[in-house]
């Protein structure tokens, strides 16, 4: 067993996490037909950017690096973690009415045909929802809302096995 084994099972789990979130949306957006808005296209950033790190985290623990390099990949993608939970907590302040959005807060994603012969008129007549309006709530929470959970979890994941010792 070499000297970052310990973080192995810290990686998988961080990685596998961040991808589990990001094809769920993806899957709401593309087979549930959630059109996402600015805001939500923007707290996937962070998944975006963590998915790497942790990869290469997965990496330096199997091939046996130092363990002070997993240790910092693990932490850099609890601090992108932590970001995204950030993200989604202002979101959701906005979604309840707590402050406001940006002013473009709205996307044209899917909302756009891909009927060239009506493309400019749709383009000027169709636009994305709202980041005020909260598509789903489960359990009282918005997507937003759920996003802030799973990504203190993640971020919670990453520090501790940032934390351990080899």
């Amino acid at each position: 067993m070499t000297a970052t084994r310990p973080h192995l099972f810290a990686s998988i789990l961080l990685l596998v996490g961040m991808i589990v979130v990001i094809f769920s949306a993806l899957g709401f957006e593309h087979l549930g037909g959630y059109v996402p808005c600015m805001l939500c296209l923007l707290q996937r950033d962070p998944y975006y950017v963590g998915i790497p790190v942790a990869v290469l985290a997965v990496l330096s623990s199997l091939f046996g690096l130092p363990s002070k390099v997993t240790r910092v990949l693990l932490g850099i993608a609890a601090i992108l973690m932590l970001v995204g939970a950030g993200l989604g907590v202002y979101h959701a302040g906005v979604e309840w009415g707590f402050w406001e959005g940006p002013a473009t807060c709205s996307t044209s994603v899917n909302a756009v045909t891909k009927n060239a012969g009506s493309l400019l008129d749709d383009i000027n007549t169709q636009h994305g929802p709202s980041c005020t309006d909260a598509t789903l709530r489960v359990l009282g929470l918005s997507f937003a809302g759920w996003n802030v959970i799973v990504s203190l979890v993640l971020a919670a994941i990453g520090f501790r096995g940032a934390a351990k010792r080899a």
